[in-house]
């Protein structure tokens, strides 16, 4: 395989504070999970480069992805997501930085990986 044929991505890790519930859970078991409750999401986005010159420098992508979080859902140095999943939030993180996946896991444990 030569070099041409490879695909390149840039990855960005990140963790925030944040507040969500699942306003319509039908499982009893979990039910406490319809109220409000904190997680620290831990955030990988993927997005991909096309030459290996840092044509989407990491350092401020990831400055990017925390400016545009923390302006949408930050409040109180809290982000409050309201009934969003973990796989929502990626969903919104991919279609707006174009990013080729992104997984979002609640305190690094449980989460999604959404992928184009």
């Amino acid at each position: 395989m030569t070099t041409s044929n490879l695909k390149t991505t840039i990855i960005c890790k990140l963790q925030i504070e944040g507040i969500h519930n699942w306003q319509n859970c039908p499982l009893e078991e979990v039910k406490f999970l319809k109220d409000p409750h904190r997680h620290i999401f831990h955030i990988s986005c993927e997005k991909e480069v096309f030459h290996d010159d840092r044509d989407v420098e990491f350092i401020m992508f990831k400055r990017q992805i925390l400016k545009y979080l923390k302006n949408k859902y930050e409040d109180n140095e809290c982000h409050k997501f309201g009934s969003m999943s973990c796989e929502m939030i990626a969903k919104e993180l991919i279609n707006e930085f174009n990013l080729v996946s992104c997984e979002v896991f609640e305190d690094n444990e449980n989460g999604a990986r959404v992928c184009k």
